[in-house]
């Protein structure tokens, strides 16, 4: 309801992987991958529909954001399935020369199996225009990354104990 609402007053949603598998009408886990085997309705936003497959997908790409604006992206994909459909026709990227994902008809919605989109300052901008936004400048995303991490291990380093840790452990563990 709350998406309807959404994509209705002009919004733009941007589903990755398992977001990508949702926004399509059926989800079959004919092996139990994910739980029961079985078929599973999608939220129908796009037309296709997912397979669950044993076999992993792990790879790392590289290609061209299918926006207005478009822009290079790279990253990764990693996911367990075959996707088909009309929806796939308007791809979202081309990853390598190959089509990834769909746009819909109405260019609201962005589905991929494309991870790190938003790592890149120009893919980045390109998806804030297309979503009616304005870009970002001085934004370096591997350095916010890094910045929050050290923050992190600063907090775990002032309020964890790790001498307690260290006695609450196995010596094999710590070795």
């Amino acid at each position: 309801e709350a998406i309807a609402r959404h994509l209705r007053f002009g919004g733009k949603l941007i589903g990755i992987c398992g977001g990508l598998q949702m926004l399509g009408r059926q989800l079959h886990d004919p092996l139990g991958i994910e739980g029961s085997r079985g078929s599973t309705a999608g939220l129908a936003w796009l037309d296709y529909e997912t397979r669950l497959a044993a076999e992993k997908t792990l790879q790392n790409v590289s290609g061209e954001l299918q926006l207005p604006g478009s822009a290079a992206v790279a990253g990764y994909r990693i996911h367990m399935g075959v996707t088909r459909g009309e929806g796939l026709s308007r791809p979202a990227l081309l990853l390598g020369g190959q089509p990834d994902g769909a746009l819909s008809a109405d260019g609201q919605i962005l589905a991929t199996y494309c991870h790190g989109l938003f790592d890149s300052p120009p893919a980045l901008n390109a998806l804030l225009a297309w979503a009616g936004h304005r870009p970002v400048h001085d934004f370096d995303p591997r350095q916010r990354r890094q910045d929050d991490l050290d923050r992190l291990a600063d907090a775990v380093e002032r309020h964890l104990d790790l001498r307690q840790l260290a006695a609450w452990l196995p010596a094999k563990a710590i070795a």
